[in-house]
């Protein structure tokens, strides 16, 4: 009731849980919340490596997460609420035969995470209308086959012209920063290592990188070792190895690093009211690079700077 709100954002009302039919396999921490066979594999730390049947399994679900991802993207629109983006998100979940993996996962009441503006990451989608001006982070993470597949974009909320120019820069330094760290991508490189080369990009944009929150390991387990921070001088433990599949997510502020939580105990929120950005992509690492598995796709919705380009 008295919360400090740092920005222009308030919790709007939330729609109840989507139901997810019977025969769509769960994770473990669907009914319970509790993400046993994580915390499990949180006292060992060990990195996993994926066999050849592993990756294929992580594959074929971070297409799907692609294409659900873009159908969200597609929904897009002036006055269209988050939490119509998450009924779009849910549907095409169970229509692709997975499961959301955001809903109840440690009590998250949502299929998907929809950050409006401030919100750095983990909004609840609510019925608040979407405006002309707005960015709006989608975060996708679907199970299928026993993997998890995770990524995420930001986009502009109706035409280029009417966003700031430096909405519209913090998102091109946002994904860009991924890719920085993307293009280093190779077995032998430390984990620790991914946040330099994204610090360094992002600070020559005038932006900073959040710190509370990183990249991640991924396959059957939604979240699992190795962590990937996003900041220099970072204390990250672990290398880079084929087969070893993990997340780079860097969230970018137009103004200070600093984020605080809403009373709903996720909405991260910048703690000066600045705006926030972030990208995700999930791979695994192959004899030479990565495999960027949850890529865009030839008829991916394009981002601001693609538009403009065309015309």
């Amino acid at each position: 009731r008295n919360y400090a709100y740092t920005g222009a954002l308030r919790a709007c009302p939330i729609t109840p849980k989507n139901p997810v039919p019977e025969a769509i396999v769960r994770p473990d921490y669907a009914e319970s919340g509790v993400a046993v066979s994580e915390q499990q594999a949180k006292r060992s730390g060990a990195i996993e490596v994926l066999d050849e049947d592993g990756v294929a399994g992580l594959r074929k679900v971070c297409r799907l997460a692609r294409e659900v991802l873009d159908e969200a993207v597609r929904a897009i629109a002036v006055g269209v609420t988050t939490d119509e983006i998450d009924k779009v998100v849910h549907r095409a979940c169970i229509e692709r035969n997975a499961y959301p993996s955001p809903l109840n996962y440690y009590g998250f009441p949502k299929s998907c995470c929809t950050s409006v503006n401030e919100v750095i990451c983990h909004g609840i989608p609510d019925l608040r209308p979407l405006e002309a001006g707005d960015i709006v982070n989608i975060d996708i993470t679907l199970y299928h086959g026993g993997y998890h597949g995770d990524l995420n974009e930001t986009h502009l909320v109706g035409p280029p012209s009417a966003a700031s120019d430096s909405a519209k820069a913090l998102l091109r330094t946002a994904h860009d920063a991924l890719h920085a760290a993307i293009t280093m991508a190779k077995p032998g490189v430390l984990f620790r290592e991914f946040g330099a080369t994204i610090e360094s990009h992002v600070r020559a944009g005038g932006f900073s990188v959040v710190r509370s929150y990183c990249g991640h390991g991924i396959h059957r387990l939604f979240h699992c070792a190795p962590n990937v921070p996003h900041y220099k001088k970072n204390k990250a433990v672990g290398v880079l190895r084929e087969g070893v599949a993990f997340t780079i997510e860097p969230m970018v502020n137009m103004g200070g690093y600093r984020d605080v939580t809403w009373p709903d105990e996720w909405s991260a929120v910048t703690a000066d009211g600045t705006w926030s950005a972030q990208f995700e992509h999930t791979m695994v690492g192959t004899k030479d690079g990565v495999e960027v598995l949850t890529a865009r796709l030839e008829d991916s919705p394009k981002f601001w700077w693609e538009m403009e380009e065309k015309k």
